[in-house]
């Protein structure tokens, strides 16, 4: 008496519905894949190949926002920045936002 129509036909629903409903997930899925986590993934490797072509005497902008030169690039990970005249601080590699001039490498002497 007090049952809906809607509760008589969704005890009959088909088996084959249940992938149907799973297909609007994947779908969004592949799209937050495709519009966040994939130019994520190339803006990181693009920042790793950054930091690791660093040389003495490229001029950098760290996250923090200070420009200085590279004067030592050291193994573990760090960099001695002179930021001016005398002035060098320690900074780690992947504290490094951007690099504003690239030093060209030594040409190679082949007498």
């Amino acid at each position: 008496m007090f049952v809906t129509p809607a509760y008589a036909q969704a005890a009959g629903a088909p088996a084959g519905s249940a992938f149907a409903q799973f297909i609007p997930l994947i779908l969004i899925f592949a799209i937050m894949y495709f519009l966040l986590i994939r130019p994520q993934q190339k803006k990181m490797k693009d920042h790793r190949a950054m930091v690791d072509a660093l040389r003495r005497g490229d001029q950098v902008i760290t996250q923090g926002g200070i420009i200085g030169k590279v004067s030592k690039v050291k193994e573990d990970g760090e960099l001695e920045v002179e930021i001016a005249d005398g002035v060098k601080v320690r900074v780690v590699k992947n504290t490094i936002a951007q690099v504003i001039s690239k030093t060209e490498p030594a040409a190679a002497n082949t007498n």
